[in-house]
Parts: C-alpha cells; structure tokens; sequence
C-alpha cells in the first residue's frame, strides 16, 4: 500500500547497506518526473530522486509495463539517459514475458536488487482501485511471470503500492494486490516452495 513516495526512503536506506541497488519496476508511469505543483517529492519523481542520490546501479533498471499519457513528445528520453532498459507495454502485449525475464536475470546478475511493482502497471480491468490508471496494462499472468522470474536473485526488498481503497469497489485490486506481494514473499533468498 501507500503511493509510490514509500520507494524512496526504502532505498535509501537499502543503499547504505548495499550501495546502489539493481531495480524491476512494474508501472504504468516511469515516475521519474522532476517536480509537480512546486513539489521535489510526490509519487511521479521517487526514480528520479534515487537516481540523484545514487541509489540505484542504473545500468540494472528495468521498468516493464510503461505506457499511458504524457506531458512530454519523448516521455522516456530521461530514463534512456540513465542507462535504465524502457520496456513499454506494448512490448508485452499477447505474449509471455518469461524470455524477457531471461534477459533480466541476466542484466541483475547476483548483485542486490530490488522489486518495486506499481499496481496501474496492470490494466484497470484486473485492478482499477488505483490513483492513475492507464488503459491496455499488463495481465495478472505475466504480473506472476515477472515476479516468479526474479526468483534466484539477490532480492534485498520488494514493495507493491498504489492500492486505493476508495476506488477498488469490488475488492478485486487489494486481491490482486495481497496476491502479488504473496508471491514476492515466495522470491525472497532462501524462501523454499514446492
């Protein structure tokens, strides 16, 4: 739960332990914008923060899912500018997300690394209590297939936020949602399943 502001001090702190962190982003959004309403802090600019103070290993960012509106003619020009690998939704419609996994396992290597997966980065019609959500999002089946595909990994962390109760009338998202965090509980180093 909570907005995506929670990442932020998350990996602060991570990073004083770890030093910069690999990251999988689930999200519509890349949230790594700069300010809004005079604000430095809200939940479209935690990526951005993070990078400014060096918590993240840029080279090992993937944001998987991004899509939606934009103030800008080239909305991921500042994370290509990082080193971060944009993987827009329409990368991942109609297929399985398995072989990019594959490549991510790769990229993340055995170094720490974190999941920070943003609940609008599945499509509204699986989770629409959320704050911003963006139409032809990912499905519940290759939310799994991201997650399970991070087992193996130095995984230091993990978070799933922008649950909002108000707008999740069926009770569907806060499911969706307890189900994701479950299965990234199951990820975790040295967690055994069956």
């Amino acid at each position: 739960g909570g907005d995506h502001t929670i990442t932020y001090p998350i990996l602060q702190a991570l990073a004083a332990k770890h030093g910069p962190v690999g990251l999988v982003h689930v999200d519509a959004h890349t949230d790594t914008g700069d300010a809004a309403l005079g604000e430095r802090i809200y939940h479209g600019s935690p990526f951005r923060r993070c990078v400014e103070e060096g918590l993240l290993d840029c080279s090992r960012v993937v944001q998987i899912g991004i899509r939606g509106s934009s103030y800008d003619p080239d909305p991921h020009h500042y994370c290509r500018e990082q080193g971060f690998r944009v993987v827009p939704v329409e990368e991942c419609w109609m297929k399985s997300l398995e072989p990019l996994m594959r490549e991510v396992r790769v990229q993340m290597g055995d170094k720490p690394m974190y999941i920070s997966f943003d609940i609008d980065g599945l499509d509204p019609a699986y989770a629409p209590g959320t704050g911003t959500p963006e139409i032809a999002g990912l499905t519940p089946a290759q939310a799994l297939e991201i997650i399970r595909g991070c087992k193996g990994l130095n995984i230091v962390g993990c978070d799933l936020v922008e649950v909002a109760p108000m707008y999740d009338v069926s009770g569907n998202t806060a499911l969706l949602g307890a189900n994701l965090l479950f299965e990234m509980l199951c990820v975790l180093p040295g967690v055994k399943t069956l």
